[in-house]
């Protein structure tokens, strides 16, 4: 066998690192993913329907009580309720079991 012609070449240390590395078949590495966000908004976008249209509501809190009223406002722990006929109250969102909209009124 003739082999003076032929030349033997062999990569770099670096580049043969880089050739090894484990990746996706045609592309480059996977970037990493983002998180979703921790918030959607939803609970906001509820909350303002509601007190924009005045809709009366049931809330029923975590000990059974039911509380009726308009929701006049609310923050991040609170939602403030005006009640006809009884004062208005705050109430922290963590003592609401679940609250809809009040069909009788």
């Amino acid at each position: 066998m003739d082999s003076g012609n032929r030349k033997l070449t062999r990569p770099a240390f670096g580049d043969r690192d880089r050739a090894d590395a484990p990746h996706k078949a045609g592309g480059p590495p996977a970037a990493r993913r983002t998180s979703p966000p921790d918030q959607t908004n939803a609970e906001n976008f509820y909350y303002i329907k509601q007190m924009q249209s005045k809709t009366p509501m049931v809330i029923v809190l975590q000990d059974g009580e039911v509380v009726r009223g308009i929701i006049e406002w609310y923050d991040k722990g609170c939602l403030k309720v005006n009640r006809e006929g009884d004062p208005n109250i705050l109430l922290y969102k963590s003592s609401i079991k679940y609250m809809y909209k009040d069909e009788e009124a």
